[in-house]
Parts: C-alpha cells; structure tokens; sequence
C-alpha cells in the first residue's frame, strides 16, 4: 500500500480496489473523492494556460484530446454524449493497451502513455493535484511525472532527444478513479518542462502543477522596466482578508480580465471600521515608479476606495505609496509616482471591501534585488 499527500491510503495488491462506483445518475460529483489539506494549492499553478502553458505532445489520445489536462474548469460529464470513437470524456484518454501476442495480452510492465508538458512560468514544482474526475474505472493503475529544465522554446523533438536529462519527481505511484490525487514535491530544482506518464494507459481530466516561479534575471534586466509583482515575473500572493469568492493570485495574472471572476472579489464587509487587505511579494528588491489598478468587469461590487503600502524587507515599517483613492467601476486606474517606492512586500487595501480585477507594480529591480534573483536562480539549477 502506498499513501498520497492526503494520508489516504492506496491498495497497491488489489489494483481495483481504488476504483469509483459506476455513475448512478444525479451529480456526477457527489462520490468525488479530494484531497483537502494540501498546503501547496495555494501557490500559484505554473501550468496555467494563463502564463503560457501547454501539452505539446502526447504519445497516444485515442478518446480524448491531451489538451483537456489543463482546462482552467472542473470537468465536465455528459452521460449521453458519444462520438464515432466512443465516449466521450473531458480529460485526456488514451487507447487500452495490449500484449504483443495472444499468449501475452497485456502490455509489458515498462510500457505506458505519456504527455508532455510546458510550464507556463518556470520555477520550483512544490505540488502536483492528478485529478481522474469522472474516470471511474477507465484511469490509469498508476501514474509517474519526470521534469526537466530545457531553455528556450523547444519542440518535442529536442525534448524526447537522448541528450535530454528527464529527473523522476513523482514515482510509478497508485491513484484513485474519480478522485483528487495530490502529491507533494520536495527539492529545489527549477524546471520548465513535465513528462505526465500513465502506467500502462487510462485517462486523467486535468493536472495541476504548483510551485514558486524562477525568472530568469537576465531576461528581466533585458527588459527594463517590468511589473514588479507580476507572477510571470516571480511576483507571490501571500494572504488575504478575504478569499470568498475568487482568488486574490488572480490580481497579478498576466493579461486583462476577461470576466468578473477572474480577479478578486470579497464578500460583503459587514463589520465597520474595518476593510479587506491583500498582500503580495516581489521577487526581490525592486523600485516601483508607475502603479495600475484596474476594476474590469467589476460594476456593481468593485471596491469603493484603495490605498496602497509598502515595506521593504520581511519586517520593515509599512510606509505609503498610493495615499485613499476613490475608485471608478470596471476601469483602469493609473498612477505616477512622484517618488520611486523601494519595496519587497505591497499590501492593497479596499475600503470597505469590492473587487479587483488586476494591479500592476511598473519599475525595475535594485541592485540588491538582481544579485538576490541571481544567486536564487543559480541555487535552483537554472
């Protein structure tokens, strides 16, 4: 018997003893079996399509497209939906493997499936979430992950080359059907890449893959002038107030909002004299010159009025930057600096509370701040 993250426990001698029930009808998520208390959830998800991420091979996705893995939504199931191939399945499914000759139908013990996939932002794996949802009896015996590090962007050609060192961060292990498969990762290494291989074949709906981002110093310096807190530039939500209903991480996400939960929005503050806070890490010492706040999509319940805070170092003073602004509904919000902010550690506050779509530290690291990303990037293997 083997144990995930969760303390559940795996039958290895009895490899349908993890199966799922067959669906009965009704929600088809009612017997889903998580994984709660996995404190690497919390971190940001490099392999989110946000960031950049991808399946950019698969050796086999027979039933259903490798793509699926990575659907920022919980999968869906269709009990009557079928195509020309079978079932139809939001995941990533692969053909059942066989023997090479009657007198040996199954595959060989070293035979499996495999996806590989690029980290939207490379940096330190802490956890990875393999979830089966709605593979009941159809996922696979047992999963394994390798990762690598290869700069640049690369095709599967160059990946699956001889040449490429792959290093096994998530043994051949037993998972559950339709279940929240959580697998906490210990090291340091900063990687770019993932191998997701099935033992010996089956089907997975979504994987998620949490770290800390690794930025490359010298492509930051290339730049100039950056979003300091940023999450493809090393930027980390540390805490908040309120996370009711969407996560505060997604503030820093690249791009614009697309909608209104993809931001942060709070619930509504009933207790006066008091206000929502979110507070985030720089990936290092940095200057800050220009700040954005933007309130897209948020119409009725963006925040009222914000103020900003800084410090510089694990228990610096707060001091202000953005002194209580009143804002406007779903609209960016630009503010110039009259003096450069030196920080390592912003907090934004809404008062009373409201939503915010997206926030923006214009600037560039100090000195102090490069060497530190420098010497952090080396130590991971980079």
């Amino acid at each position: 018997m083997t144990f995930d993250a969760s303390g559940t426990t795996f039958h290895d001698d009895d490899p349908h003893a993890n199966d799922a029930a067959p669906y009965g009808g009704g929600d088809p998520y009612a017997d889903y079996r998580t994984a709660p208390g996995l404190p690497f959830t919390e971190l940001v998800d490099l392999a989110d399509r946000r960031l950049g991420a991808g399946v950019i091979a698969a050796n086999d996705e027979f039933f259903a497209e490798r793509e699926n893995l990575l659907s920022r939504e919980r999968a869906v199931f269709d009990p009557e939906r079928f195509g020309h191939k079978g079932k139809i399945m939001d995941g990533w499914e692969t053909r059942r493997r066989r023997g090479a000759d009657a007198a040996h139908p199954f595959p060989a013990p070293e035979e499996h499936d495999w996806a590989v996939v690029r980290l939207g932002a490379p940096g330190i794996i802490r956890g990875l979430i393999v979830d089966t949802a709605h593979f009941r009896g159809n996922y696979p015996q047992r999963v394994s992950v390798q990762a690598t590090s290869v700069e640049g962007s690369p095709g599967p050609q160059e990946l699956l080359a001889d040449d490429v060192k792959w290093e096994e961060i998530v043994p051949p292990t037993p998972v559950r059907g339709h279940a929240a498969n959580g697998f906490e990762i210990t090291g340091g290494r900063r990687y770019t890449h993932i191998r997701l291989c099935q033992h010996p074949d089956g089907g997975i709906a979504r994987l998620r893959v949490h770290g800390e981002v690794v930025p490359d110093p010298a492509w930051l310096a290339a730049l100039g002038t950056i979003d300091l807190i940023s999450i493809l530039n090393g930027g980390t939500y540390e805490d908040a107030s309120d996370r009711f209903y969407s996560s505060p991480a997604q503030i820093i996400l690249p791009g614009t909002s697309r909608k209104m939960d993809d931001g942060w929005e709070n619930r509504r503050r009933r207790v006066r004299d008091t206000n929502d806070w979110v507070r985030f890490r720089l990936p290092a010492q940095g200057a800050v010159r220009a700040v954005e706040i933007d309130t897209a999509y948020l119409k009725g319940n963006a925040a009222g009025w914000v103020a900003l805070h800084g410090r510089n170092g694990e228990t610096g003073e707060w001091f202000e930057i953005i002194p209580r602004t009143k804002l406007q509904p779903d609209t960016p919000h630009r503010f110039v600096l009259h003096a450069q902010a030196v920080v390592t550690h912003v907090r934004l506050d809404t008062f009373p509370d409201g939503g915010v779509a997206r926030m923006r530290l214009h600037g560039s690291l100090t000195e102090s701040g490069t060497a530190e990303l420098a010497r952090r990037h080396e130590e991971s293997g980079a």
